[in-house]
């Protein structure tokens, strides 16, 4: 994510519609064609912003408790009909809790809970995650 960890920051990526706006390049650039978009964490800023307005060029979501969830209503949730897996680990007491109850207004969302993992489930629970993803996955038209 542009700006986090040791990458240098983006002047775009410091409002909503400028995050959007980058991963939309992002995605044109790899020429990806409806892809699903997995955003854990911190690259909540981005993909939300861009699932809200453009959900319908994307196959599915998969949010890992993303942050910035709070920044959108339960109206907006309800106009996506985009695929969407909420995926989080049940040790993550703080995030997790806050991006399940603004997610679960998407209308075509189910949830997986990963036993025993924390924020970071992926790296908890690597095996759960795939296959919880892997199942999502085959799902998708």
């Amino acid at each position: 994510v542009p700006g986090y960890g040791d990458s240098p920051p983006v002047e775009m990526a410091l409002t909503a519609q400028g995050r959007m706006a980058f991963l939309d390049r992002v995605l044109q650039e790899l020429g990806m064609q409806r892809p699903v978009l997995i955003s854990p964490s911190m690259s909540g800023r981005f993909a939300l912003p861009f699932l809200l307005a453009h959900g319908d060029r994307l196959a599915g979501f998969v949010p890992i408790a993303p942050v910035g969830t709070k920044d959108f209503t339960a109206e907006q949730y309800r106009a996506v009909q985009t695929p969407t897996l909420i995926l989080y680990g049940d040790r993550d007491t703080s995030l997790a809790p806050q991006a399940l109850q603004n997610l679960q207004h998407l209308p075509k969302h189910r949830v997986a809970v990963l036993s025993g993992a924390g924020h970071a489930c992926y790296l908890d629970k690597p095996e759960d995650f795939h296959r919880a993803l892997l199942g999502f996955l085959r799902q998708l038209k």
